[in-house]
């Protein structure tokens, strides 16, 4: 059985690598005076926030557990609980190192310089990347070892998928109403109305927006891509275990070494992001960019061959290779495209706009996030055509665990960004001169890439991990009645379709309402702090900052409940009411819109971002002037559809497909027959 324990192993090397990297960023200093003070506020901020939300999600995860348990038995209601633990704790080891990178990054620009700052914010970041890799290993290689061999307990795991994806939904969408809610208002009152710059510790709402970063892009995206590989694995074994036979000689190898290649697979990719890792090191005396795309690129093209050798090596067949291959070379396509529109010529276009006011700033980035869609939704359109000709719906998983395998690496370079980011502000709230500022500047700029980058490799992931999952729930429904169909002219499935169209419409709506009156409430608290603390804006008294982290807090944890419940309460709803045929139909409608939106608003509130800070590079008359304002203005509305709404709908229809695959054998025996 070592082979089945090999991806626990890995997984607790990991995070021993992650523990051994955060030592590393300890050893740096993290000033003294007021740089540790904002530092200190950053964290403890961030760290509230975090306690209060795991909290509530306790309270829902229970409620879970309770229903599972009746259900379908205590297993997979352990399951979940394993699954919603990891997706915390990994959650939460990352952003904690975060707060304690940030200003040691800061501090390094100060004292040390470029080379320095970027390794120890690529480190923090990393080990966010690194928990988020072994944390899922370790927690589905357990159930592995504990349900692998039979057909009758394989499909316990699935329950680890829907607590991971119903602790990433609350994280994504909590921490992108905190984020974006802290952002807004900081940026409209202190840049906008006040003209004074970003982060400027005059202005109260910086201290919110920097734990925000935290809680939102550090915490909030590791939980998003957590779910989407756990959920990309576990889809894959479920699709090896209701395999016949036919189809497993197909494939070669056995039915058991199929269901165990997906763990091989990140097992492998773990190590060559290790791998990757230790790359960015080494060019670290390069420019950020280069160092980091040589640690991203280098590391999947060496999984790409390493994995090659692997299927050889278990006698599987090749084609799954080829599905492999398609998933991390589609994986890099998509982020290269999102790196263009979020970066590229599309973003000097919007920023010529803002000569002639906001509202063609507002046309031409709504045209370029639409424009965006096309070349994603192609490419992954690709994928799951080759991957299907060479290894089935089987293939589809596998390609979507190629694209993530490597995630140790992508969410390192990913979380490197909010790290950057918080070191630039902590450099302008402390005060330690133009020099550094540049340091953090130029680290921060490479880092809205990544994070832009990390967004679209994101979606592409989390539409090929629900593809895989609703191919499972499909196979599953199909093992319990051989007469099972989903027939686009029948009734059932074309009222699916159309209902599941509509949740991704309706959990965006919520997120940006619940962005804009958190918002609403902030910009009127620090305009009250501008006008009654005197001396406040001549920079001779403090702002309470802790009254504007009080508000974002309270919003998001007030409004990250409705489209968390929504998620997991809608396919239990349409599944016992309509039947299996119409929430396979709500699924596929589902998916379909939400990976068209997530690309849109992701890409649009991106490309918005970097034409403001075009802008304020000097460009169109820089900071201050007419274009600036309007500017400020799309990149105002872009925020939430970039780092609220837009990163909702990855996790959301995975959450839908597990939730689905999970309810399914209770589907089965009480409806199928009957309609």
């Amino acid at each position: 059985m070592l082979n089945t324990i090999l991806p626990i192993i890995l997984g607790f090397l990991g995070l021993m690598s992650a523990y051994i990297v955060y030592l590393s960023v300890q050893k740096n200093s993290e000033g003294s005076g007021k740089v540790k003070e904002i530092g200190d506020q950053i964290h403890l901020g961030a760290m509230v926030f975090m306690a209060s939300e795991y909290k509530r999600l306790a309270i829902f995860c229970l409620i879970c557990i309770f229903a599972l348990y009746f259900s379908l038995g205590i297993e997979t209601a352990g399951s979940f609980l394993l699954g919603a633990l990891c997706s915390g704790v990994a959650g939460y080891i990352g952003m904690y190192a975060a707060t304690k990178a940030n200003v040691r990054t800061a501090v390094a620009a100060n004292e040390k310089g470029a080379s320095s700052a970027l390794n120890i914010a690529f480190f923090g970041g990393s080990i966010m990347g690194l928990t988020v890799a072994s944390m899922g290993l370790f927690g589905i290689g357990i159930l592995f070892y504990l349900f692998a061999g039979d057909k009758t307990t394989i499909h316990y795991i699935e329950g680890f998928a829907m607590g991971a994806s119903s602790v990433a939904l609350f994280s994504r969408v909590g921490g992108g109403i905190f984020t974006k809610s802290a952002d807004v208002g900081a940026d409209l009152v202190g840049k906008v109305e006040a003209g004074i710059p970003e982060d400027d510790p005059r202005n109260p709402g910086v201290i919110a927006d920097n734990v925000g970063d935290n809680v939102g892009d550090v915490a909030g995206m590791g939980s998003d891509i957590f779910e989407s590989y756990c959920g990309s694995m576990i889809a894959s074994i479920a699709l090896a275990a209701s395999m016949t036979s036919a189809t497993i000689n197909n494939l070669g190898g056995s039915q058991f070494m199929l269901q165990f290649m997906p763990l091989l697979l990140a097992s492998l990719g773990l190590i060559c992001s290790i791998l990757g890792i230790l790359t960015v090191k080494a060019f670290s005396d390069k420019s950020p960019e280069i160092a980091l795309r040589y640690g991203t690129i280098g590391s999947a093209a060496l999984f790409i061959i390493l994995a090659y050798f692997l299927v050889n090596y278990v006698g599987v067949s090749n084609g799954v290779w080829v599905a492999v291959l398609v998933g991390s070379v589609g994986g890099i396509i998509v982020g290269l495209i999102t790196e263009y529109y979020t970066g590229g010529a599309p973003i000097r276009k919007i920023a010529k706009d803002g000569e002639t006011g906001p509202a063609t700033v507002m046309i031409s980035g709504l045209a370029t996030g639409m424009q965006s869609v096309a070349v994603p939704v192609i490419t992954i359109v690709l994928i799951i055509f080759i991957s299907n000709i060479y290894a089935g719906l089987y293939g589809v998983g596998i390609a979507a665990v190629g694209m993530l395998s490597t995630v140790g690496i992508t969410m390192a370079i990913d979380a490197y960004g909010p790290v950057a980011d918080n070191a630039g502000g902590i450099a302008e709230m402390s005060e330690m001169g133009k020099e550094t500022r540049e340091i953090t500047d130029s680290l921060d700029e490479v880092g809205n890439t990544t994070a832009a980058i990390g967004k679209g490799f994101a979606i592409s992931a989390a539409a090929l991990a629900a593809l895989a999952l609703i191919s499972a729930y499909i196979e599953k429904i199909s093992n319990q009645s051989e007469n099972f169909v989903l027939a686009i002219n029948d009734p059932l499935v074309l009222c699916g379709m159309f209902l599941g169209g509509i949740f991704p419409f309706i959990v965006s709506s919520m997120t940006m309402t619940a962005v804009g009156d958190a918002a609403f409430e902030m910009i009127k608290e620090i305009r009250r702090q501008f006008k009654e603390i005197p001396g406040l804006l001549e920079g001779k008294a403090k702002p309470d900052t802790a009254r504007c982290v009080e508000i974002a807090t309270n919003a998001a944890l007030k409004k990250m409940i409705g489209p968390g419940s929504l998620a997991v309460l809608a396919p239990v709803v349409i599944g016992f009411v309509l039947g299996p045929k119409a929430l396979g139909g709500m699924l596929g409608g589902a998916l379909i819109c939400c990976v068209m939106m997530a690309l849109m608003m992701s890409n649009a509130g991106g490309a918005w971002d970097n034409a403001k800070k075009f802008v304020e590079k000097g460009n169109f008359g820089g900071k201050g002037s007419d274009v600036h304002t309007a500017a400020v203005v799309g990149d105002t509305v872009g925020d939430p559809l970039k780092d609220t709404s837009g990163p909702s709908m990855n996790i959301l229809i995975n959450v839908m497909a597990i939730v689905s695959l999970v309810i399914a054998p209770l589907l089965g025996d009480s409806l199928i027959g009957n309609l």
